[in-house]
């Protein structure tokens, strides 16, 4: 069956690429795998969403879904027979194939953060080949897939190409092709992630820090896209101020080290005092 990517996302179908980020961002934090250690369902619906976020956030495969779909197995005009292929990889490969089998019946289903070596695979019968001259074509992936590097290896008629995208990739890194698929250049596009920011090789993360913490010092716990890590949070921390971590970011692109990662502090304060925790405060607030 199927899948409905605007109620995976709960937006209606004419809602705004502005209306579709802040409901992604939204989802994506709430079912994060870092925010729900363990939980298959959580990281289930974590992909679902990350899913439905790179096909309604790229104008062309929206609009291609809107037409057809999630899947889509039909005649194609000039073809000797029928021609389908399924598409394993959210889409990645969905404009490629399209503008090859001129621009009809395109499929998209989901893949999984940091995936290397996930598939996409079709099958023709009577086509005459591939386009000479040279095209561009989007290939989404994930921050997680920038962090580390990735892979996607493609198929064609029972021949395997394996491409590689470099740890670092940014959007606009360009991965030509070789093989069955020569004069073809993908263009990477990163998708947005649910919890981190990234400016250029920088990510910056939201940390919550209690009130006392913020006032006294000490240290907080802080994700990564790698291994978490503690930070000093110096005496007197306002809300907003960031603390940098260096060398915690993005690996750079031509591999010179990595970029630094900022935790942005939001400081927490107790919703429910006793009455006598109540006084304490009231004479902090009084002594200050």
């Amino acid at each position: 069956m199927a899948k409905d990517y605007y109620k995976t996302l709960g937006i209606e179908r004419n809602a705004s690429e502005d209306e579709i980020k802040r409901a992604y961002r939204k989802l994506a934090k709430k079912y994060h795998p870092d925010t729900n250690p363990g939980d298959a369902s959580a990281e289930a619906r974590f992909k679902e969403i990350n899913e439905a976020n790179e096909v309604l956030s790229d104008a062309t495969k929206r609009a291609q879904y809107d037409r057809f779909g999630q899947t889509f197995s039909g005649g194609f005009p000039g073809a000797g027979g029928q021609t389908t292929y399924t598409n394993v990889d959210m889409g990645d490969f969905a404009d490629l194939l399209g503008s090859m089998f001129g621009n009809v019946g395109r499929g998209a289903t989901g893949g999984t953060p940091r995936g290397a070596g996930r598939r996409t695979t079709f099958t023709d019968y009577g086509f005459d080949g591939i386009p000479a001259q040279e095209s561009e074509q989007t290939l989404s992936i994930t921050l997680e897939e920038a962090y580390t590097g990735a892979s996607r290896i493609v198929s064609r008629n029972g021949r395997d190409s394996r491409i590689t995208i470099p740890a670092g990739a940014t959007d606009g890194t360009r991965i030509p092709l070789d093989g069955d698929f020569g004069g073809v250049v993908l263009v990477v596009k990163v998708a947005p992630h649910g919890r981190f920011e990234r400016s250029g090789d920088d990510l910056t993360v939201e940390v919550k820090v209690d009130m006392f913490t913020a006032m006294l010092g000490g240290e907080a716990h802080v994700p990564t896209l790698g291994r978490p890590i503690n930070l000093t949070v110096p005496p007197g921390t306002q809300s907003g101020r960031k603390i940098r971590a260096t060398g915690k970011g993005m690996p750079r692109l031509n591999g010179s080290g990595h970029g630094d990662l900022y935790a942005r502090i939001l400081i927490t304060v107790p919703e429910h005092l006793t009455e006598q925790q109540r006084a304490l405060v009231e004479q902090l607030k009084a002594s200050l």
